[in-house]
């Protein structure tokens, strides 16, 4: 980003167009060359921001995810966290201050919050009444027989028997794990079930 590239404390690991050429990339990566934070904007092609992050939170949980974006709603602030943001920035703060942050972030692990965004994040605590209890929306947006089928997954039944237990064919289940991993943009079961637990989807 242009405003870090004038700082000699960062160095940029990739650059990605949306977040699925994001987590294309970060496969590509050798362990060893990853990142150590990574900006993420929210509004992109093919996978979200909030998705992203959701996916790379739970497969490099070492990295720190900040949200850098022009939106300053609760319901992005809300589900960028709950999806494993570390912090969330305005793209309005300058170099020095986003290099600050950061900086803090790194040494102290202390979560950079825009001034606005912290004051947002206080209404919405005190403003949310404890006894109520809501049904947060998947940020994967997986249908009810897809999160019927990842918790099987992760119970450790075979394609045969889940398609018994849910009285459809093998091929079937197949068909909905293929559309379960694409949708966390994962390439095999054990990074869906570590994804599933993680995040709170089983």
């Amino acid at each position: 980003m242009e405003k870090l590239a004038v700082n000699p404390f960062f160095s940029v690991v990739l650059e990605a167009e949306d977040g699925s050429a994001f987590l294309d990339k970060m496969q590509a990566i050798h362990p060893d060359d990853l990142p150590h934070i990574v900006l993420m904007d929210l509004e992109m092609p093919h996978i979200n921001g909030v998705a992203a992050i959701a996916t790379a939170s739970s497969l490099y949980p070492g990295i720190r995810f900040v949200v850098l974006t022009v939106f300053d709603d609760e319901e992005k602030i809300f589900q960028a966290i709950k999806a494993g943001a570390s912090g969330y920035l305005l793209k309005e703060e300058s170099g020095e201050v986003l290099a600050e942050m950061l900086l803090s972030l790194w040494e102290s692990g202390a979560g950079p919050i825009s001034p606005s965004i912290a004051y947002k994040i206080l209404q919405m605590l005190q403003t949310k009444d404890p006894a109520q209890k809501t049904e947060q929306p998947d940020i994967f947006r997986l249908s009810q027989r897809e999160k019927e089928i990842l918790e099987l997954l992760a119970g450790g039944f075979e394609y045969k028997e889940i398609a018994d237990k849910l009285f459809i064919s093998p091929n079937t289940v197949k068909k909905h794990c293929i559309s379960i991993y694409q949708k966390l943009h994962v390439s095999n079961r054990t990074q869906a079930v570590k994804i599933a637990y993680t995040k709170g989807l089983v």
